[in-house]
């Protein structure tokens, strides 16, 4: 298998474990990243002063000899497949598009394809460096099957390990547009007494917990204040439906990007999204409070009603400052002209 080589010396006060003191002193051009560095050491791919090392966790010391290997990337075995994709910009490095709501990002055993990455490998053909030792796209971050949205995806390894890096340290800006049940208030005495739950000033709502796999419900994840992951979003009603405020428009913002964060921490704080069929199942919207044609389409919705709407982040490859907007999807469009009453006809004395 064809390769390339990259010999360097391990600089002072070296980390305690030879994975994370690689990720310091391999140079940057090398757009090596911390986990792809622990693959080539568990694959025998690294030497120490002449002699492989398995272990990841292995000591080094300043001035320590490291030889790597890296494989030439080798294609995947994912399929390409002729799909239709919304992109909104795309050079050598990376790609943002559009995802429609129904479909996956990558392929798993249920899902073997139609997903995002067999569109996106049909849609480069061969102009992929490779990703992880592979000629396939770098999925950074990922959306919900039915969530709609925009998403990056790198094309090189250089690309990647800089975006990586990026949505790692929270400096990746994404808002999110949802329509939830309810309106969240600063007001509201039931949300001031919640665990985790603040306002900051401009009714935006401030919750932060840890989020784990759900004890019973292995699909799902849950809030809890032990173990798990840090996380916190940020939110505020933009439009108000119904009396008393029966569903809200809202502007999502993540702080740290959790799985199914936004879906779990508005049912959290009981303002659950319509249409979530996993964490708003069996709750129903006042009737009498909504036009009766936007209730029973809210009622009947779907899909969790998200929508990755903004996007933006520093290009790894040349620290331009890019932003990404994606209009609202058809069918929330739609649920929101349903959810708003018509005006008053006026009158003429």
């Amino acid at each position: 298998m064809a390769s390339t080589s990259l010999t360097l010396r391990i600089g002072m006060d070296p980390p305690p474990r030879l994975d994370k003191a690689l990720a310091r002193d391999v140079p940057p051009d090398a757009a090596l990243s911390r986990t792809r560095l622990a693959r080539l050491i568990e694959d025998g791919q690294v030497r120490i002063n002449g002699a492989v090392v398995t272990d990841a966790k292995a000591r080094v010391q300043m001035d320590d000899e490291v030889a790597i290997t890296v494989p030439v990337a080798e294609d995947t075995h994912i399929l390409p497949e002729d799909i239709a994709l919304d992109i909104l910009y795309e050079d050598a490095d990376l790609l943002v598009v559009n995802k429609p709501a129904g479909m996956v990002v990558h392929p798993a055993p249920g899902t073997p394809g139609g997903t995002l990455v067999n569109a996106l490998l049909h849609h480069f053909g061969g102009d992929l460096s490779g990703v992880g030792g592979q000629k396939r796209p770098g999925i950074v971050h990922r959306i919900d099957k039915d969530t709609s949205g925009l998403l990056v995806v790198a094309k090189s390894d250089a690309a990647h390990h800089g975006l990586a890096e990026q949505f790692a340290k929270h400096t990746a800006q994404r808002r999110y547009i949802a329509l939830c049940h309810g309106t969240p208030e600063a007001s509201d005495p039931r949300l001031r007494g919640l665990r985790g739950v603040t306002f900051e000033p401009g009714n935006i709502l401030r919750i932060t917990s840890h989020l784990a796999r759900h004890r019973t419900d292995r699909q799902k994840q849950a809030v809890c204040w032990a173990g798990g992951r840090h996380a916190v979003t940020r939110a505020r009603p933009v439009q108000r439906f119904g009396t008393p405020g029966a569903c809200a428009l809202m502007e999502c913002w993540l702080e740290t990007g959790r799985t199914h964060q936004i879906r779990v921490h508005m049912a959290y704080a009981g303002h659950g999204l319509i249409g979530d069929p996993v964490y708003g199942a069996g709750r129903k919207l006042a009737q009498k409070a909504l036009p009766p044609v936007g209730a029973a389409m809210a009622q009947g919705f779907g899909r969790q009603a998200l929508h990755a709407a903004s996007l933006g982040f520093v290009h790894p490859l040349t620290d331009e400052e890019l932003t990404f907007e994606a209009p609202l999807p058809e069918d929330m469009t739609a649920l929101i002209a349903a959810l708003t009453p018509d005006p008053e006809p006026s009158t003429v004395a």
